[in-house]
């Protein structure tokens, strides 16, 4: 599928947050901490999974791919960040800012259907739990995530070839940290009515329906919990929903935020902080509240260690 643009535009500057201009060192290393503990949590995640036998399951299989997701995201965005914080701005190719554009759509889209997902598996452990070796067999894990790829596939490459039929003329400076959304399309001097209604058809039914899938499945998951006689076994359920419910309140609470309300009463910083949540601190977060209290990874992790 060949997708050509109009654009007047060669390059793209983006000026990221001009507020802290005095603070440039300590903030350049803070994020370039986050970003390299970001990819090592999650590496660590997709090694312990792959090689500890323990670990072999459909949540922690899952779970390497939201890691994968994390580590695809986080280097899409933060590496241009990094840059942005040094040099006051940062400039790349227009198609670059396409591209980015493309992959932190395809990215955050995955990663809403993999919070389904892992919800979906969590209710069926809990609320089916004599059925659920049966339905979540190998092969069917594997078509969730190949679904749940082209899917997200699908949907971002109709909002970009949406995107490059207008015309582009300038200017070709962005006030944030990396090509969202809003800020490209302000630099078209073409109607962008259709460009934004595509994205509504598409876009606010997947977020929201997707959230809605995780609360239907979250409410049965607690009758199920509320109903059970045993004081352990309610705390074994609660424990192992807890760490995903967390990540979905965070992912979702800033996302619907951003994109679902109105923005014109948001600020620019304030909306440039809240993109830094779902594409910074959640990739950083995921691994640690996944891992801090699960025994399985921390038993794998020991085993690890004794291997290196």
């Amino acid at each position: 599928m060949q997708i050509m643009c109009y654009s007047n535009i060669t390059n793209i500057v983006f000026l990221g947050f001009q507020l802290f201009d005095n603070l440039n060192a300590p903030i350049f290393m803070l994020f370039l901490i986050i970003y390299c503990a970001t990819l090592c949590g999650n590496f660590l995640i997709v090694i312990l999974v792959s090689c500890s036998k323990n670990l072999h399951s459909p949540m922690y299989f899952f779970l390497t791919q939201l890691s994968i997701s994390d580590i695809l995201l986080i280097s899409n965005i933060v590496p241009n960040l990094l840059v942005v914080i040094l040099y006051h701005t940062n400039t790349i190719s227009f198609t670059g800012c396409l591209f980015q554009f493309y992959l932190f759509g395809l990215l955050e889209i995955l990663e809403c259907l993999l919070l389904t997902v892992m919800s979906y598996d969590r209710y069926l452990a809990i609320c089916n739990p004599l059925h659920y070796n049966v339905i979540m067999s190998g092969w069917f894990c594997v078509k969730l995530i190949i679904m749940s790829w082209l899917l997200s596939f699908v949907v971002v490459i109709i909002q970009l070839s949406q995107i490059c039929q207008l015309h582009f003329c300038g200017p070709n400076i962005i006030d944030h940290f990396f090509c969202d959304f809003d800020p490209l399309l302000k630099l078209s001097c073409s109607s962008v009515f259709t460009v934004r209604l595509i994205a509504s058809i598409f876009g606010v039914p997947l977020f929201l329906g997707t959230f809605l899938v995780i609360a239907i499945s979250y409410s049965y998951i607690v009758y199920t919990i509320v109903r059970m006689n045993s004081v352990t076994g309610r705390r074994k359920a609660f424990s192992t929903c807890s760490s995903h419910l967390t990540v979905v309140s965070l992912f979702y609470g800033t996302i619907i935020i951003v994109y679902v309300f109105p923005t014109r009463g948001q600020s620019l910083i304030m909306s440039k902080v809240l993109s830094l949540i779902y594409t910074v601190v959640t990739p950083l977060l995921n691994p640690i509240i996944y891992t801090l209290r699960n025994k399985d990874f921390k038993k794998a992790f020991r085993k690890f260690k004794c291997i290196v």
